[in-house]
């Protein structure tokens, strides 16, 4: 008979990826400690790589230094910047051309 798990919360899970992407912990001693098995860590942190868009190439080594992280946050937030910027600059030429006169 196999044992049917509840889902553990999105926070727990937020909270267990944060710890494993610090580093200074194996993941065998994360997972002991929040009591979830290797694989289960595994599979959280590889979908919150997906979920940031972080692919295995770019995932954040678990050593990563503070300004490591720090400049790929401030990638990922320029980025979104921009695109804000450019839908921005849309929606002003489209309204502009409704009040220029013709």
């Amino acid at each position: 008979m196999t044992t049917v798990h509840k889902p553990y919360p999105e926070e727990f899970r937020r909270d267990v990826v944060a710890v494993a992407r610090q580093g200074g912990q194996t993941r065998a001693q994360i997972a002991r400690s929040f009591g979830i098995s290797e694989s289960c860590l595994g599979r959280w942190l590889r979908i919150a790589d997906r979920q940031d868009g972080l692919s295995a190439s770019t995932a954040p080594e678990r050593n990563a230094t503070e300004s490591d992280i720090e400049l790929r946050e401030l990638r990922k937030r320029n980025k979104q910047l921009e695109q804000e910027n450019e839908i921005l600059r849309r929606a002003t030429a489209y309204f502009a051309r409704d009040v220029l006169p013709k």
